[in-house]
């Protein structure tokens, strides 16, 4: 622990830091079911503890205060809480992918505390890769780097990682519908600068190799991609694709485009999932009859009628004649998500000289 410090400072680096070292250790144990589970827990508890000591070391108290008076509770004050500390720290910053990073764990915390659901352990790795390299990040940034982790931590030995998705994690475990909904919702919600950021999440290519240019070679070597020349990037892109490649060998039909529930789906949730009541029930405000009258106002397919289904408009629809339906594409949905948000596009959906019946 660094001397000098104020002994608030040293308590909370020293949670900080075993919280953080636990959360690797849960997650890379082999025999571990709730490796997510736990590693997010007590990196949650790593994170809230690193703020409380930055503030301690900038002399600011972080506990809530009511009426100029700092709260206490069975003697003891209250802390900020992480989603606080966030806030706090970070300030008007909303766009920061360390940010977005460390807000997609606070709910997600609170969900996967008391539920085991391994299936997204694969799908959230990146995520939490970018979790800990952050933590890093900061810890070296406010406290230096002889205080981070990354010289006590090495190269965890791997299997091949699950290939299972998030909509097969739904099949295998009805319970998880829920977490799966807000992981899909809280990503269609981040934008594509942050959502490719390494900060918020780490992906790499792991390549085997034959040999290295020296006996005394690391084995495994990290490289940031934004630090690499061009010719680098290039090679590094082109490695990619091979790789890529070798794996996708089967063509598939229809790839990348929706069904209607599927386009409905990813529309609701990227809204905020906002409900209205109707007939004294509470229902999805986006749903297919939305979707429907959607499709009609801005002409995108002929009518189910038509003598000419396959007149439609390629950039969001597309007839499959073998299956007699229509399939949408992303550029649709995310067209829907932006139209939607604007004042007064969904009541005309409703409206009575509207393109359907209200």
């Amino acid at each position: 622990m660094p001397r000098g410090l104020p002994k608030a400072v040293k308590k909370c680096l020293e949670k900080s830091k075993d919280s953080a070292l636990l959360a690797v250790e849960t997650y890379n144990k082999p025999a571990v079911k709730f490796k997510s589970g736990g590693y997010i827990v007590l990196m949650v508890i790593a994170w809230t503890s690193l703020f409380h000591a930055i503030f301690f070391k900038l002399k600011r108290k972080p506990f809530y205060k009511t009426n100029n008076r700092f709260d206490k509770k069975d003697g003891d004050y209250c802390y900020w809480e992480l989603k606080t500390c966030i806030k706090e720290y970070f300030k008007n910053d909303t766009g920061n992918p360390i940010r977005k990073n460390l807000e997609f764990f606070v709910p997600l915390r609170n969900m996967v505390e008391h539920k085991s659901i391994p299936e997204i352990d694969s799908d959230i790795f990146a995520e939490c890769q970018s979790l800990l390299l952050n933590y890093d990040k900061i810890m070296d940034k406010e406290f230096g780097e002889k205080y981070c982790l990354r010289e006590c931590l090495s190269f965890a030995l791997q299997f091949y990682p699950s290939s299972k998705s998030l909509n097969s994690a739904i099949v295998s475990n009805p319970n998880s519908k829920p977490i799966i909904d807000f992981i899909k919702s809280y990503r269609s919600a981040v934008t594509t600068d942050v959502l490719n950021s390494g900060e918020y999440s780490f992906k790499a290519f792991l390549i085997q190799v034959a040999n290295h240019q020296s006996k005394n070679a690391l084995p495994i070597q990290f490289v940031a991609y934004d630090k690499l020349n061009d010719q680098e990037k290039t090679n590094v892109n082109r490695v990619a694709a091979l790789v890529k490649n070798k794996f996708v060998r089967v063509p598939v039909t229809n790839k990348d485009l929706l069904k209607p529930s599927a386009v409905v789906e990813k529309v609701q949730l990227a809204l905020g999932n906002p409900k209205i009541n109707k007939g004294g029930k509470e229902k999805d405000k986006f749903n297919m009859d939305t979707h429907t009258r959607c499709w009609k106002k801005y002409q995108v397919r002929p009518n189910n009628s038509s003598q000419n289904p396959e007149i439609t408009k390629a950039e969001h629809c597309l007839y499959d004649q073998p299956n007699e339906t229509y399939l949408y594409t992303e550029d649709w949905a995310d067209f829907l998500v932006d139209e939607l948000n604007k004042d007064g596009v969904y009541e005309s959906l409703y409206a009575k000289n509207g393109n359907a019946n209200p």
